[in-house]
């Protein structure tokens, strides 16, 4: 890539980020874009909360029961929803909720109170290299989402690395090396097969002599057994906690939002096995059962850092509960 197509490439991405004017549809701002990703979601969970409280002028046990019921099909799943109905009875045991506006009203403030309890934002900043580990199970964009972050850093003025410890699916190695190709960044990697500790290794000593701010690592999204998995993540950690002292600052499970209940099983099972600290949901724009968002969060107690509503490269974005709340349920 020459050094002019690279400037306007990373020019591009500005603008993007920064919400920049470059024909209509890169115009609207991202509150719109994000409105437009979670349509699916708007018709399958809000509209249907909006035709049962439409013009209720009192609430009942029934109309709780009906709510419930909705939310537990949008995938904000059982102990969330239990959790949340049990605090709309408790609001309407004091005569806070007289009608469906109200309802409606305090059904959004519940969520957006779960979503803020475990967000923090992630301050990439403080550490140098800051260390993303990365995993996710084959499928759900994991290294699109690598592709997609080193752009964005690389936009931003940050020195970028790539390692490329997936080393057992054929080509995950050439698909991260495009990666690093189309957004001028560097990516360490080794043959096929090879022990992905190594190139970890590798890339660790790499980042420290380059002077390399973000260290992107991808790892193997084979969904071993837990023993394996914990076994395999151990190691590499133990490789990067030598290397650089403090890291992996952030441990980061991507998921797919299509995937609903499964991706809630990643979830709990990459929590217990690997020390997840942040999630990165892809392809929100696909379901019409956004409510894992929420799920993912308060279920786990992980914050969520980034959502994807599209195939943009400026699609994937930092988490704001408040924007997402108000893209969810405001028209």
């Amino acid at each position: 890539m020459s050094e002019e197509t690279k400037k306007g490439f990373f020019r591009s991405i500005m603008d993007k980020i920064a919400g920049g004017e470059s024909g209509a549809e890169e115009s609207a701002s991202f509150l719109d874009r994000l409105k437009n990703g979670l349509e699916k979601t708007k018709k399958g969970v809000v509209e249907k909360i909006d035709i049962l409280l439409l013009g209720k002028k009192e609430i009942d046990a029934s109309t709780l029961e009906e709510l419930e019921e909705i939310l537990l099909t949008s995938d904000i799943g059982v102990k969330t929803t239990v959790e949340l109905v049990r605090t709309l009875e408790q609001r309407l045991g004091r005569s806070e909720l007289k009608d469906g506006h109200a309802l409606r009203e305090a059904l959004e403030e519940e969520i957006l109170k779960r979503l803020l309890k475990h967000h923090t934002s992630l301050k990439t900043d403080e550490k140098h290299p800051f260390v993303f580990l990365i995993l996710g199970v084959n499928g759900v964009g994991k290294t699109t989402t690598i592709g997609k972050l080193a752009a964005r850093y690389t936009a931003t003025g940050k020195k970028v690395l790539l390692a490329a410890a997936d080393t057992f699916r054929a080509a995950a190695s050439e698909q991260l090396a495009a990666w690093g190709e189309r957004s001028g960044v560097d990516v360490i990697r080794h043959k096929e097969g090879a022990d992905p500790s190594a190139v970890v290794f590798d890339a660790c000593r790499a980042a420290s002599a380059r002077d390399v701010d973000i260290l992107l690592i991808d790892t193997a999204g084979r969904l071993h057994t837990k023993v394996n998995l914990m076994e395999e993540m151990k190691k590499i950690r133990r490789v990067i906690e030598r290397e650089i002292p403090g890291a992996p600052h952030e441990t980061l499970l991507v998921l797919d939002a299509a995937t609903g209940q499964n991706a809630l099983s990643q979830a709990r099972l990459f929590k217990e096995s690997a020390g997840v600290t942040g999630i990165a949901l892809t392809k929100l724009d696909g379901t019409s059962k956004g409510g894992i968002v929420i799920a993912a969060s308060y279920e786990f107690g992980i914050p969520i850092r980034f959502i994807g509503v599209g195939e943009g490269i400026d699609d994937l974005r930092d988490f704001d509960p408040e924007e997402f709340t108000e893209a969810l349920f405001q028209s």
